[in-house]
């Protein structure tokens, strides 16, 4: 006889085998377990004439739980959230924020001037500012015709 949960249950749990992490919700409406072991904050990158601009998602971390690294043309973000401790008389229900170590790393492109990178961290996002080398900004130049 066809089973759905059981299907999916053994989907799920090779899945978790994959990725190592579990990542679909099982159990009753009563009994609903989901655990993440890893996380990375989502990140997004632009740019400007100026600058190369990389934001990131940080939220309950403090600026000291966040190091930045630029090294061999690569920004690394890494830090680490950790779990709320444990209060006496307080029951969890549903834990689905994850908690742990991350880093992040980013190629950086020829013609940032590493001795200007800057962060700013406010309200859980981190800015990395990434100031463009004044030689590798393009320059118009006007053609004369004759």
């Amino acid at each position: 006889m066809w089973d759905p949960e059981t299907i999916f249950g053994r989907m799920e749990r090779d899945m978790e085998k994959l990725f190592g992490r579990q990542l679909l919700l099982s159990g009753s409406d009563e009994e609903e377990t989901m655990a993440a072991v890893q996380w990375a904050p989502a990140v997004d990158v632009s740019e400007d004439d100026k600058e190369y601009l990389v934001k990131a998602e940080l939220p309950e971390l403090k600026k000291e739980d966040v190091k930045i690294n630029v090294e061999n043309h690569t920004l690394t973000i890494s830090g680490e959230r950790r779990a709320e401790k444990e209060e006496k008389g307080k029951r969890y229900h549903r834990i689905e924020r994850s908690f742990g170590s991350f880093q992040r790393r980013f190629a950086i492109p020829e013609g940032i001037d590493s001795s200007k990178v800057a962060a700013e961290f406010k309200d859980g996002l981190l800015l990395v500012h990434l100031p463009k080398d004044e030689k590798a900004k393009p320059k118009a130049i006007e053609v004369k015709v004759q």
